[in-house]
């Protein structure tokens, strides 16, 4: 059999000095040189800057397609809620707020309290009227974002008119990437909306609101730590925010001051009001004692309480709205 030799030739093409005819191909390696080099950066595994390229162009570009999947599907739980008409996004950060000396003895898995839900990020949607701000939402808000990455955004909706800019800012500042979905665990969407009792909407399709300062601090909360398996304990911590929201938020002058006498011998017992830990109880009766103006005239142990409370740091978005 004839050996053919192979030589480049001008204008791209390489040619084989067959007998009888001439057949002319293109050259694959053209771009790198002649075909022994190409030939041998192969074998040695190197990968063609054009491919590697190529390659970049693909990873950038299904980056960008995930991103904004994540941000349709952010979308399309916004558009699927009753309060679709929203008018005005104020403000969205990731708080990263400095550790705090509370302590949970547990820690609570999202997946646990809110079950597992791919790719999208799950959302909690609170409506709240701006002349009743929510001050223990804002408490755990600031909890939360330092256990979780937080997406926090502030609307304003059509049924109000004005919306103080403390109340607007109450969240924290926007962050550089709240358009990245995908980056964070949980999603926190305060609403500014004409309502008479706070609303709290999870997940939209299967659960039905929950009404309530109260009740939706519960849930909030145990997205921090399991409530005591104690049931006296836990029955106890109830029984202190249910006292909260009930007598001194809403009750007469002379409950507030019997509630302010049970909370002194409490205080006088333990450093917190459900025992040596603290708890729900304690955000709950702080916010509604500042929220009462009661604080001022509250006995020594309610006064060294206080500012036990606000040593924890999570008090001041609360603590500057009174202001």
């Amino acid at each position: 059999v004839p050996m053919y030799k192979v030589k480049p030739i001008s204008g791209g093409h390489i040619e084989t000095d067959l007998p009888t005819c001439m057949y002319k191909l293109p050259n694959i390696h053209a771009q790198q040189g002649n075909s022994c080099t190409s030939e041998h950066a192969l074998q040695n595994g190197e990968v063609d800057p054009a491919v590697r390229a190529l390659e970049a162009r693909q990873d950038e570009i299904m980056r960008k397609l995930h991103e904004l999947k994540a941000a349709v599907e952010g979308l399309a739980k916004t558009v699927t809620t009753p309060d679709a008409d929203l008018d005005l996004t104020v403000s969205s950060s990731l708080s990263s707020h400095s550790c705090s000396s509370a302590t949970f003895k547990g820690v609570t898995d999202l997946d646990t309290v809110l079950g597992k839900d791919l790719g999208a990020l799950r959302d909690i949607v609170i409506n709240a009227n701006p002349a009743q701000p929510p001050l223990s939402l804002l408490v755990l808000h600031s909890l939360l974002s330092q256990r979780y990455r937080v997406l926090s955004t502030v609307h304003v909706h059509s049924s109000v008119t004005s919306v103080p800019p403390q109340l607007l800012s109450c969240l924290g500042p926007r962050h550089a990437d709240s358009y990245a979905r995908q980056m964070f665990q949980l999603g926190f969407t305060l609403i500014w909306k004409d309502v008479p009792k706070l609303q709290m909407k999870f997940s939209v399709q299967n659960m039905c609101p929950i009404e309530g300062e109260a009740n939706v601090a519960r849930f909030l909360f145990k997205l921090l730590a399991p409530y005591p398996s104690d049931p006296a304990l836990a029955t106890l911590v109830d029984s202190w925010v249910d006292t909260a929201f009930f007598q001194l938020a809403e009750g007469s002058a002379k409950e507030r001051s019997a509630v302010l006498r049970a909370l002194n011998s409490a205080l006088g017992r333990n450093p917190w009001l459900a025992g040596p830990e603290f708890s729900l109880a304690d955000i709950a009766c702080y916010c509604c004692v500042q929220q009462s103006g009661s604080a001022s005239a509250a006995p020594a142990n309610v006064q060294r309480w206080i500012k036990s409370c606000e040593n924890l740091g999570h008090f001041s978005p609360a603590k500057l709205l009174l202001q």
